[in-house]
């Protein structure tokens, strides 16, 4: 039987190494033992185990009589074992999720140690936790043996084993790293107010600054771009454009926007929609590639946002008129108000409740669900009828894609819900001035602008950037 001592030197080396409270170790020994007396002598027998937690002395009693644990036998000491094993791997899976339950949102470094699938496992000390597939950035390969950073973004129990899933997708990641390289961010003097990121392509940063003295955008950029740079690398050349935050939306959506250059906004609260108006040959920058420019705009503003010029939202407010007029107990007062709150479809008509629509229009609720209803009925023919022009023009061998000009939108074609998040704006290069609130500068030009300095962006030759498809 094991002494004393030796058992307290194995309980503070448990302790140690596997970062398991003592007590909980002793109750391990404690139960350990308990059932080793209920196999020797039954589980009626009222056999009390106790631990010396001071001393490491165990001490069994039936009654007033006391047991030599060393009477137990081998087979109820290997049943002890086995109750000590299971104590000790639950206590050791509840302290590794209690750490890094703890940590979520954190930033981390591993080394990979394997693949799995597509899947990296990573060594983080002595807890292994995955790298999914679909939390790597696009593109990127990792190989054995290399350090990588990731944040925690999930941590649960799978039976006595505890998963820890890392991410380098989320914005939480791109957070955490300007936190690392910017020491303005970690000691709170500058704050990011929003993160809005498609990995492996763009991200957009809106930051403030509690001083005054401290510019928030020419710190986080650094001396010609020293700063910014680490973070880049880190992301594998991702562009990153840093805003400044501000709390009027008339200012911060033209910030979230840039480089575009904004003409006017139009905010609609009872949408959460803005409708922003540029010239047309700011109207595919605004948009940026495939939709990406308004699309992180408007995840960093929380609004919905549309792109439009002066021309286009005159012919959609004149196609709304025309829409709302047919619809059931709406005069043409009640047109005007629904164009004044910024609805200029069909669609837009059934994003209200009832007792809104009601109060909006100033008719019963039977007749506002009458309107909503037929709201519902029109947009589903409006789409079945756009459906069928693009079929008929597909079957006369055109190639099915609405013609526009360069720099134009197809807000003809389109309801503003849909336009924005459509994928067929041009990308031409557009000729735009850089400054240093777009740190990289427009995603339409082939040549991205690197920071030259706090105040300034110089543009420095560099390789096409090349984005696998996903």
């Amino acid at each position: 039987m094991m002494k004393g001592s030796e058992l307290l030197r194995l309980v503070d080396q448990m302790h140690h190494e596997k970062n398991i409270n003592r007590d909980i170790i002793f109750e391990g020994i404690e139960a350990a033992v308990q059932l080793a007396t209920q196999k020797k002598f039954g589980e009626e027998s009222g056999v009390v185990v106790t631990l010396d937690r001071d001393t490491g002395e165990i001490k069994a009693k039936r009654g007033e009589e006391a047991i030599d644990p060393e009477e137990l036998g081998r087979i109820a000491a290997q049943s002890a074992k086995q109750v000590m094993i299971q104590k000790i791997r639950e206590a050791e899976c509840n302290s590794v999720f209690d750490e890094y339950a703890a940590m979520k949102g954190d930033l981390v470094h591993g080394t990979i140690t394997r693949h799995d699938g597509g899947a990296g496992i990573v060594t983080l000390g002595k807890t292994e936790s995955i790298l999914p597939r679909g939390e790597q950035i696009p593109g990127e390969t990792h190989h054995v043996g290399e350090r990588i950073k990731a944040v925690i973004l999930d941590v649960r129990k799978v039976g006595h084993r505890v998963k820890i899933v890392l991410s380098r997708t989320h914005p939480d990641f791109v957070r955490r790293l300007f936190e690392n390289e910017i020491p303005e961010i970690a000691d709170r003097t500058i704050e990011i107010k929003a993160l809005a990121r498609e990995a492996g392509y763009r991200a957009k940063i809106a930051v403030s600054s509690i001083d005054l003295k401290v510019d928030c955008v020419g710190a986080c950029v650094g001396v010609r771009g020293s700063r910014i740079k680490n973070v880049v690398d880190e992301l594998g050349g991702e562009r990153i454009d840093i805003v400044r935050w501000n709390d009027s939306l008339q200012v911060m959506i033209p910030n979230a926007l840039q480089p575009a250059q904004i003409e006017e906004v139009f905010l609609y609260p009872r949408l959460g929609r803005a409708i922003v108006l540029v010239k047309e040959d700011q109207l595919s920058l605004a948009i940026g590639r495939r939709g990406q420019n308004v699309r992180l705009a408007s995840k960093l503003v929380g609004w919905d946002i549309e792109i439009m010029t002066h021309e286009e939202l005159n012919e959609s407010i004149e196609r709304a008129v025309g829409w709302f007029s047919q619809v059931p107990h709406i005069a043409d007062e009640q047109v005007e108000t629904f164009i004044e709150e910024g609805f200029l479809s069909y669609d837009d008509l059934t994003f209200l409740e009832i007792a809104e629509m009601a109060e909006l229009a100033g008719v019963t609720e039977e007749q506002a669900q009458e309107i909503v209803d037929y709201a519902e009925d029109a947009s589903m023919r409006v789409e079945e009828e756009q459906r069928a022009a693009k079929e008929a023009a597909e079957a006369a061998g055109d190639t099915g894609e609405v013609e526009e000009q360069p720099g134009r939108s197809v807000a003809a074609q389109l309801t503003p819900a849909q336009q924005l998040f459509r994928d067929d704006v041009p990308t031409e290069p557009v000729e735009v001035k850089p400054t240093v609130e777009s740190v990289f500068g427009p995603d339409i030009p082939d040549e991205p602008v690197q920071p030259a300095a706090e105040a300034t962006v110089e543009e420095t030759p560099a390789a096409p950037e090349e984005k696998p498809a996903e």
